[in-house]
């Protein structure tokens, strides 16, 4: 008799995320390799963005596919969105025909029907976004709408954190990690709003641009997340905060657009025992998300009001955290997941 298959390392990736459908993309002509991971549709379509990179492994994609996925799960429903999370990660090689390939993703995304939502991420081009979009009905390629969107979420996260600590925005010195689409939308709102800008960025050209039209400074990379300054936002790749760095941080706050800033969950019981307030990304970056599902799926002409109650949901987080001491994510997960939660349950009595 055979015996029950036990898990190997990629069901029990899916498994220790939660997540319950993993796709793959394949198409040798044109060197796509792709993952999808859908990791719940109980308040409606997936939703989550295209990420383009280089991994080492298999695995290693896998694991980053699984994290993102989750968090926009958790993103969706604190937004009050109706829709779930997902993620989808090209693997990034030499033998990768961009433009072919992400045409052929196109089609193999539409073929969902719109089980699956998406946009640009960390590492994807608005040219390959165009070459999705030829094929893909369900693919948002306006990327200065979506950065204008993330950027108006974080100046509400922004004044929420500095409500929370008695001050105002208005010269507050706020380091931004990361300039790029996104990064430079969120620096020219908190320029608009009086904070004062240090900047860093991998190409030092970009960054010196940015901080040229916003009367910014410049830091080096690699120091950017220890700069005196007042506020911390990782707008680049995620994981940059971890326990050591979390010990190191001289910033009264962290509110980052990237996804997944923190390393781990040790890093978020470090910034809350030293008393840092940390505003989780599902919350600070949920700006794009809410524009598209908003006016796709929800059929909202005007989903700024669902983009400025982040600052409310912020700020409820950040006082709970500090009267509970229990770390943000934590908080905004058990949020998250009660409202899936909720949805679930009345799904299933409508259905008795």
């Amino acid at each position: 008799m055979v015996g029950p298959v036990e898990a190997d390392g990629l069901w029990s990736d899916l498994e220790r995320a939660g997540s319950a459908r993993l796709i793959s993309f394949s198409d040798p002509p044109t060197g796509l390799r792709a993952l999808l991971v859908i990791d719940d549709l109980t308040l409606g379509p997936a939703a989550g963005g295209v990420r383009t990179r280089a991994y080492s492994s298999f695995d290693r994609g896998l694991l980053d596919c699984t994290e993102l996925a989750r968090a926009m799960t958790v993103k969706c429903a604190l937004a009050g969105l109706d829709a779930g999370g997902a993620k989808l990660v090209v693997f990034d090689h030499p033998g990768l025909e961009r433009e072919r390939a992400f045409i052929r993703l196109g089609q193999l995304v539409d073929d969902l029907g719109g089980l699956f939502r998406t946009a640009g991420d960390l590492g994807t081009t608005a040219a390959d976004l165009a070459a999705m979009a030829t094929a893909c009905r369900f693919v948002h390629t306006d990327e200065a709408g979506l950065a204008d969107a993330v950027a108006r979420g974080m100046l509400r996260c922004l004044e929420a954190c500095a409500e929370v600590r008695g001050a105002e925005v208005r010269g507050l010195r706020v380091g931004v990690q990361g300039v790029g689409v996104i990064g430079e939308a969120v620096a020219r709102a908190f320029a608009s709003a009086g904070a004062r800008l240090v900047l860093a960025d991998v190409d030092g050209a970009r960054a010196t641009r940015v901080a040229s039209a916003l009367g910014a400074e410049v830091v080096a990379p690699e120091s950017i997340v220890t700069a005196p300054v007042d506020v911390l936002a990782p707008c680049a790749v995620g994981g940059v905060i971890g326990p050591s760095e979390a010990r190191a941080l001289r910033a009264f706050a962290v509110c980052g657009a990237a996804n997944n800033v923190l390393a781990s969950a040790s890093a978020a019981r470090e910034l809350t025992e030293r008393g840092v307030l940390f505003v989780p990304d599902p919350v600070a970056s949920a700006g794009a998300v809410i524009r598209g599902i908003g006016r796709s799926v929800m059929g909202l002409t005007d989903p700024t009001p669902l983009i400025d109650a982040l600052g409310t949901t912020a700020r409820e987080i950040l006082r709970e955290s500090l009267s509970t001491h229990e770390p943000t994510p934590v908080i905004a997960e058990r949020r998250a997941r009660l409202r899936i939660e909720q949805a679930r349950a009345r799904r299933l009595a409508g259905a008795e």
